[in-house]
């Protein structure tokens, strides 16, 4: 049966695991990727709108928790989001998430939505914006460094926007490369699984780590990055993770979300306060320069930042109406008299 979005304003709709699982697979995740990636990138052309702050993280030794959140002036968001590496011994997902859209005016919700499924894929959506405008011109092949949870993602992502259909495989763990290759398998790729991180980045032109261990680690050194290659370092997103080699920050150029939460958790921290990078903002609404040649080395140093999971709740939002992919939740009290919510519990009381 079809629902449509409520009208009580007090009653949220809620999109859990299994119906976002659903709305994907009714979209298709290619066109729902270059979908979501539209609203992606339609919100950095309005990055000047938004409310901006550093995530607020909670570290400890055995991962992160961190709220998200911004605001375009009508519309707030947040996301929760942990980082837990080890998670994955125990059976558990290393990134679990939630995220809430609200209107800025009354202060009350409009959607409540499973973001753990949702950030792998605006993760995914904003990696290939970005590499639009700084990938090498036609670029079609991908070496994939880390073949965990995202990295299926990633290659549908670039395949859908840029047309990439040649993947380089690597990851520590030999399973890891397989269940990537086994997932991608008939989705239109050219695979070849690699037994080093050095051979997987052999002929690629767009190079991709997406590594989970919280650790300073050297998943790229110099001399395995040539000329004229994009880098789009996604698993280094906290303070004292990275996964690139100090010297091929220095001769790069290096494209960030927002400076001061990248130059804490991004590849950067290994660098002065005072390096210079180019936000992306500025190169997708033309104030600044993306890729200008052909042996230019560029770095989008991705640590993911909260205007990109308020497109993505804004993309699913916009397409609930007219579909059961969503219940609606009785979230809020609305008591006859808003001065009296304890009559409210109290007529609870006497109906009960």
């Amino acid at each position: 049966m079809t629902i449509t979005p409520p009208k009580d304003i007090n009653i949220v709709p809620f999109v859990n695991v299994d119906n976002m699982m659903k709305l994907i697979l009714d979209v298709g995740i290619e066109n729902f990727l270059r979908e979501l990636a539209g609203f992606v990138e339609d919100d950095f052309r309005r990055w000047e709108l938004f409310d901006k702050a550093a995530r607020v993280a909670s570290h400890s030794t055995e991962g992160v928790i961190e709220l998200m959140p911004t605001s375009d002036g009508d519309v707030y968001g947040f996301k929760y989001v942990n980082g837990h590496p080890k998670n994955t011994r125990e059976g558990l997902q290393t990134v679990t998430g939630f995220g809430v859209l609200s209107r800025v005016d009354t202060g009350y919700p409009v959607l409540f939505s499973e973001m753990t499924i949702l950030t792998a894929l605006r993760t995914a959506a904003t990696s290939a914006v970005v590499a639009k405008y700084l990938a090498p011109k036609d670029a079609g092949c991908m070496a994939i460094i880390g073949n965990g949870a995202q990295s299926e993602f990633q290659a549908m992502a670039f395949k859908a926007l840029l047309g990439v259909d040649k993947l380089r495989l690597f990851d520590i763990d030999p399973e890891a490369t397989e269940k990537c290759s086994r997932n991608l398998a008939g989705k239109g790729f050219d695979i070849v699984c690699c037994t080093s991180a050095e051979e997987a980045v052999e002929g690629a032109e767009i190079i991709t780590t997406v590594t989970a261990d919280k650790q300073c680690a050297t998943i790229l050194t110099d001399n395995m990055v040539g000329a004229g290659v994009h880098i789009n370092a996604v698993g280094g997103d906290c303070p004292g993770k990275t996964e690139l080699h100090r010297d091929i920050l220095l001769r790069s150029d290096i494209f960030v979300e927002y400076p001061p939460q990248t130059r804490i958790e991004g590849e950067i921290q290994q660098l002065a306060a005072d390096h210079p990078v180019t936000e992306i903002w500025q190169v997708i609404s033309g104030a600044a320069d993306g890729r200008r040649d052909a042996r230019q080395v560029t770095l989008f140093d991705s640590v993911g930042f909260a205007t990109e999971d308020f497109s993505a709740l804004r993309y699913v939002r916009s397409k609930l109406p007219g579909t059961p992919y969503f219940d609606n939740l009785d979230m809020l009290a609305d008591p006859d008299d808003p001065r009296d919510l304890f009559g409210m519990v109290l007529r609870a009381a006497k109906a009960a």
